[in-house]
């Protein structure tokens, strides 16, 4: 967490916050570790659950309902993990922990720097 923005990590170490983390990012990350994109995460991929759940976080799976509504989101974003990502923070409602401005365009509420729409979790 040492990378993240203060107001990001803040948000993740309070006590009251429900950190959810999306089957979505599990995805990612196994596939990009598996194209050789990520080398160095093999062995977060291995053992993504227990560190889910060690870090107190809950984990979200992907429903029919978010499939439906990732696969209908408008916009020219064509990445199928953000996608699916933006499609569960409307869906939940949930605030995403995120660099990436292209969240930003979706109208869901992004904790990162200055820059980025502040929302509590």
């Amino acid at each position: 967490m040492a990378r993240l923005p203060a107001a990001a990590r803040a948000a993740i170490a309070d006590e009251e916050s429900v950190v959810l983390v999306s089957a979505a990012s599990a995805w990612e990350l196994s596939t990009k570790h598996r194209l050789g994109k990520w080398a160095d995460v093999a062995r977060i991929v291995e053992g993504f659950g227990d560190l889910v759940r060690r870090s107190r976080f809950r984990d979200l799976p992907i429903t029919l309902a978010h499939a439906v509504r990732a696969g209908s989101l408008g916009g020219t974003h064509r990445d199928p993990f953000d996608r699916m990502l933006i499609a569960q923070a409307q869906a939940e409602p949930a605030v995403i922990v995120t660099g990436n401005p292209v969240f930003r365009g979706y109208n869901i509420p992004v904790i990162w720097d200055a820059a980025s729409t502040s929302a509590s979790p």
